[in-house]
């Protein structure tokens, strides 16, 4: 039996029927909006994410991707009222300490603590507003926030904060590196995490602890993932700013650095967005970290 050709598109291969039983439902309910239709798409195909929740984005953009090839007509867009972001409140309980210094070992034990509520989230947004030099911005996809945080007196105290989001769209050397084609890269990007903030307060002078709070994030991250999102990631990325760091906690907990980024924004598809270069670093969660984002693998589904 001659296997079914499929189109990949969004990330996902569509067989020709599928195709055409989405252009049959744009015409028919030509009173949906492209929500809607979107939201209608993903129940009729059954095109959900990992954890559960319909994959609207993608099909906003398939939608969107079938007008440009002239295949449909789209309503047109109707007008949402942009909300202005919240500004993060700077308070008191986030004013500096005094001083903390020494190793890591007179702060055992060092852990990573799970942002998991309104109350933690606030207080790791401002700290990272406040003393992040590229400051607080909306997380970009899944993503999740950590407190470095130490018991060795007894009480938690905090040290420092870690944020792990959606990787890079556009890394030519990343790409290379794994072996990517395109078609690829749009169905297993999700298989990596890119550490885009971390912290270590200004009055934390604790020796080694940022190579220490990447270590436990590479023992636990796929875990936490798969309890909030149903999959495991199987690789982490990084950028560096070289005209202010060299990335040396990131080359002493064993990251491996690939080269330099093309000057272009993270989320950069078309080019259109410049930024500085930065230095690329990777860490590998699995050994056959390869095998599942080339789709070698049929014991990892992302989709």
């Amino acid at each position: 039996m001659e296997k079914e050709e499929k189109i990949l598109l969004c990330g996902r291969e569509f067989t020709q029927k599928e195709l055409e039983e989405i252009k049959e439902t744009i015409k028919l309910f030509t009173n949906l909006s492209r929500r809607e239709l979107a939201l209608t798409i993903c129940e009729h195909l059954n095109w959900f994410t990992p954890a559960g929740k319909y994959k609207y984005k993608s099909a906003i953009n398939l939608l969107e991707k079938l007008q440009e090839l002239g295949e449909v007509n789209l309503p047109e867009k109707r007008k949402v009222k942009k909300h202005k972001r919240r500004k993060v409140k700077i308070t008191p309980r986030t004013d500096a300490r005094p001083e903390i210094k020494g190793t890591v070992s007179d702060f055992e034990p060092i852990e990573l603590e799970l942002v998991k509520n309104k109350r933690q989230r606030d207080l790791w947004n401002e700290y990272i507003e406040r003393y992040h030099i590229l400051g607080y911005k909306v997380p970009f996809g899944a993503h999740q926030r950590y407190f470095i945080i130490s018991r060795s007196r007894g009480e938690k105290e905090l040290l420092g904060c870690l944020l792990f989001s959606a990787a890079a769209w556009a890394l030519e050397e990343r790409d290379k590196w794994i072996g990517w084609e395109e078609s690829d890269r749009s169905k297993y990007l999700n298989g990596i995490v890119n550490n885009t903030r971390f912290l270590i307060f200004p009055w934390v002078k604790v020796k080694n602890l940022a190579s220490k709070a990447l270590s436990l994030a590479a023992k636990r991250i796929r875990a936490d993932w798969k309890e909030r999102y149903n999959y495991e990631p199987v690789l982490m990325e990084t950028f560096v700013d070289e005209e202010k760091y060299q990335g040396t906690c990131y080359r002493a907990a064993n990251w491996i650095y690939l080269g330099k980024t093309k000057g272009r924004g993270r989320q950069d598809r078309y080019t259109e967005y410049l930024s500085t270069p930065k230095l690329i670093f990777v860490y590998p969660l699995v050994k056959e970290f390869r095998s599942y984002l080339r789709g070698e693998r049929s014991d990892w589904e992302l989709h």
